[in-house]
C-alpha cells in the first residue's frame, strides 16, 4: 500500500497559517492590505490583549459580491492576477490569496460585507469551518473581527510574546503601511487606547508627525532622485538624530514596506561619517519602478523581494543622500547635543496618543500643510445596523484650533542664519594667527563657500574644549575629532593616489585557511591581484605574501590583508576604496591631537580656520560632532533674559 496521501483542506490550511500568520501582527497586516486593495480611504483597527484576544478591521472599501464571499476563503482564490502575466505586474499588496483562509483556519472569524448596493452578507467561520451564512447590513465596506487566534493551535502560543512586544509589532505594521499610503485614514486602537491616527490627507509629513512626534518631523529633509529606472522620494532625518537600529528605515516599492538589506546600507553609506558607530537614521523612501523589475513573489509574507538593477538602485539612494546634506549646514543646537533618547524612542516606534499633542503642537502642523487639518476623538463608527454614530467615512474632520498666546518659535527648526561674520567688532577676542605646522591644510573648500561660519577664539577648556563666538552665538569645538576630520581629508587623498607601487617586506607574511577557504580564494584570487596582493601557496593551506602596497599603514599589513581576503570570501571581490578609507581613518585618530593638549590662541584659530576648508567640517570619521552650538536666544533663556 502507498505511503503517500492527499492532506485535506483543514489541515493544508494550518500548514499555509504557518507561513502567513506567525502571530498577530501578521494578521493585522494581510488584513489591513486587503482593506487597502479594495480602495478603502478610511480604515479602524481596534485589537485586544496585543491582537490574541480580539482584531477587529473595518473599512469603507467596495467589499465583496454575495457569490464571491464564500470563494473567499478558499485558497489561492484571488481577484489579484487572472494569469501568469500578472504575476509579473504586480500592483496590489495581495494576490496569493491564502490571506482569509489562513486567518479563517486558526480563529473563530465573523466577517459583514457590502458593495453598498442592497443588503450585504454576514459569515461565521470557526476554525476553517463556514458556521453561519446569511444576508446582513447594506453599509459599504468589509468588517473582519478575528477572536481566540490560534485556539485550535495552542503550539503556536507558546511562542508569542510578552503582549507589549506583541503590541509593538502590530505598531510596526500599522505605521508601515500608513507611511507607505498617507492617502489613506488609520486608526489603531488598543483596549479602547488610541495609539494612531492619521487624517489621509496624502501628506506624508504629517503621518510621520503622528507616528515620531513632531519635534522629530521638523528634523526631516526631503530628499528625491531619479533615473530612467527609479523615481525616489521620502524623508531623512539629520545627522544629529539616530537611533541604536535599523528600524526606523522604512523603504517602500511601489507602496509595499519590504526590507532589504542592501537598500539599507546604501542608506547608511549615504551618511557615511556624519553617523556615529552603531547608530542609525531615520529614512523613509517611498520608491516607484516598473513592476518587472520586482519580483515579490519569494516569501508567503511579500516582505522579501528580489529586485532587478539592484546595484544601481542602491547608488543612486547614497548618491541622492550625500548630495543633500553636502550643502547643509550640520551643527547641532546645544540642546539637540546632550538630549538624552528615552526607551520609548528605542523601542520600535509607538505613536504618539492624540491626547498628548498640545493645541501649541496641533496649530504647529500648519508647517505641514497650508491649512491645519486634525483629527479629533470620535464614537466608534456606524456598522450599519441602524445606530446613530458618526459614519467611519466621516472621522477624519476638520476642527477649531485653540488660540494660544504667541510663542517663542523653536530656535533649531528656524533657518540657520549662519552667513560670512562682519567686521570683527570689539566683543571678539583678537588674536595674532601664525603658521602651525600642526594643522594640515586640505585642499577642499575655500572659505568663501564654507558651511562653517568664521569663528573666533576665547579659549580652551581641560585642554580638550575650545570655546569660540560671532554673532550667531556660542560654539564648542572638540579639538581632537576636529582635527581627526582635517587629517583623515588628508590621508584619504593620499592613499587615493597611490596606485602599483609595492613595498617589499624582509620577513613574509603567513596566512592559513580550511580547505573549502583555500579552494574559494584561489578560484577569485586574481581580485586580489588586482589590487596589489599576491598570494603564494606554502604548504597545505596556507599562503604567504612578500610584498604589499606601499599606502598599508605600517604595522597594519596582516590585518589589511586578511580583511581583503575576508571581502574577497564574503562578496567574490575586494572594495579597494573601502580599504583606503578605513586606513585613512586609523591614521587620522592616531596622528591627531589629543585631549588634555592646551594648545596657544593661535594654534586654536588656525584649527578653526583650516576647519572652514574641510570638505564634510561637521563630524569626525566616525561620526562624533564636532561643532556644537549655542544661539544668542538659547544664552538668554538660561539666564532668564527672555521666557
Amino acid at each position: 500500500m502507498g505511503k503517500i496521501i492527499q492532506l485535506d483542506d483543514a489541515l493544508s490550511n494550518k500548514i499555509a497559517a504557518g507561513e502567513v500568520v506567525e502571530r498577530p501582527a501578521s494578521v493585522v497586516k494581510e488584513l489591513v492590505e486587503n482593506s487597502i486593495d479594495a480602495g478603502s480611504t478610511v480604515i479602524e483597527i481596534e485589537v485586544e490583549e496585543a491582537g490574541l484576544a480580539k482584531i477587529r478591521i473595518t473599512d469603507n472599501g467596495y467589499g465583496i459580491e454575495e457569490e464571491d464571499v464564500l470563494l473567499a476563503f478558499q485558497r489561492h482564490a484571488t481577484s489579484k492576477i487572472k494569469n501568469e502575466n500578472d504575476l509579473f505586474r504586480i500592483r496590489t499588496l495581495g494576490f496569493r490569496g491564502e490571506a482569509l483562509p489562513s486567518v479563517a483556519s486558526v480563529s473563530r472569524l465573523e466577517m459583514k460585507t457590502s458593495t453598498g448596493e442592497g443588503a450585504g452578507n454576514r459569515v461565521v467561520i470557526e476554525g476553517g469551518k463556514v458556521e453561519i451564512f446569511e444576508k446582513a447590513s447594506s453599509r459599504r465596506g468589509t468588517d473582519i473581527t478575528i477572536t481566540d487566534l490560534f485556539f485550535n493551535t495552542p503550539a503556536r502560543l507558546k511562542y508569542m510574546k510578552t503582549i507589549h512586544t506583541e503590541l509593538g509589532n502590530i505598531t510596526d505594521v500599522v505605521n508601515r503601511l500608513a507611511l507607505s499610503h498617507p492617502e489613506v485614514a488609520f486608526r489603531l486602537i488598543h483596549n479602547d487606547r488610541k495609539l494612531l491616527q492619521t487624517n489621509g490627507n496624502g501628506d506624508v509629513r504629517q503621518v510621520l508627525a503622528s507616528i515620531y512626534g513632531l519635534g522629530i518631523a521638523k528634523q526631516l529633509v526631503p530628499i528625491s532622485g531619479t533615473s530612467l529606472d527609479y523615481y525616489i522620494t521620502g524623508f531623512a532625518s539629520m545627522p544629529e538624530v539616530t537611533r541604536a537600529s535599523r528600524n526606523y528605515i522604512s523603504t517602500m516599492i511601489n507602496g509595499r514596506f519590504i526590507k532589504n538589506y542592501p537598500l539599507a546600507k546604501a542608506i547608511q553609506e549615504g551618511y557615511h561619517t556624519l553617523l556615529p558607530i552603531g547608530r542609525f537614521p531615520i529614512v523613509l523612501l517611498n520608491i516607484e519602478m516598473d513592476p518587472l523589475l520586482v519580483d515579490v513573489n519569494v516569501h508567503p509574507s511579500k516582505m522579501e523581494v528580489r529586485i532587478s538593477k539592484e546595484a544601481e538602485l542602491n547608488e543612486l539612494v547614497t548618491t541622492m543622500i550625500k548630495e543633500e546634506f553636502k550643502s547643509k549646514i550640520l551643527i547641532p543646537t546645544a540642546y539637540t547635543a546632550v538630549k538624552k533618547e528615552t526607551p520609548k524612542e528605542e523601542q520600535t516606534s509607538l505613536a504618539l496618543d492624540e491626547g498628548t499633542i498640545t493645541p501649541v503642537e496641533r496649530k504647529e502642523l500648519e508647517w505641514f500643510r497650508p491649512e491645519a487639518t486634525a483629527i479629533v476623538q470620535e464614537k466608534r463608527p456606524s456598522l450599519g445596523d441602524g445606530s446613530t454614530e458618526t459614519p467611519i467615512s466621516k472621522w477624519p474632520i476638520q476642527p477649531e484650533i485653540e488660540e494660544e498666546e504667541t510663542m517663542v518659535p523653536d530656535t533649531w527648526f528656524e533657518t540657520n542664519p549662519f552667513s560670512e561674520a562682519p567686521a570683527r567688532s570689539d566683543s571678539y577676542v583678537s588674536t595674532t594667527v601664525q603658521p602651525n605646522p600642526d594643522i594640515i591644510e586640505t585642499k577642499c573648500d575655500t572659505p568663501s563657500e564654507s558651511r562653517v561660519p568664521r569663528l573666533y577664539t576665547i579659549g580652551q577648556m581641560h585642554g580638550t574644549y575650545i570655546f569660540a563666538q560671532n554673532e550667531n552665538g556660542l560654539y564648542i569645538i572638540d579639538q581632537h575629532a576636529a582635527q581627526e576630520r582635517l587629517k583623515y581629508e588628508y590621508f584619504r587623498e593620499k592613499v587615493g593616489q597611490v596606485q602599483s607601487e609595492l613595498q617589499e617586506m624582509l620577513v613574509p607574511l603567513t596566512f592559513e585557511y580550511s580547505t573549502d577557504e583555500f579552494l574559494k580564494i584561489n578560484e577569485y584570487q586574481h581580485e586580489l591581484e588586482k589590487v596589489g596582493v599576491f598570494l603564494e601557496e606554502f604548504g597545505i593551506n596556507s599562503y604567504i605574501v612578500r610584498s604589499h602596497p606601499q599606502w598599508f599603514p605600517k604595522g597594519e599589513e596582516k590585518e589589511i590583508i586578511e580583511e581583503m581576503i575576508e571581502q574577497l570570501l564574503l562578496m567574490k571581490k575586494v572594495d579597494i576604496k573601502k580599504l583606503r578609507e578605513e586606513a585613512a581613518i586609523m591614521m587620522s585618530c592616531k596622528a591627531s591631537i589629543k585631549a588634555n593638549r592646551h594648545l596657544r590662541n593661535d594654534e586654536i584659530q588656525a584649527l578653526l580656520d583650516d576647519l572652514r576648508k574641510a570638505s564634510d567640517p561637521f563630524t569626525c570619521p566616525h561620526g562624533r560632532p564636532i561643532i556644537v552650538h549655542y544661539s544668542v536666544y538659547e544664552m538668554e533663556k538660561m539666564f532668564k533674559r527672555v521666557m
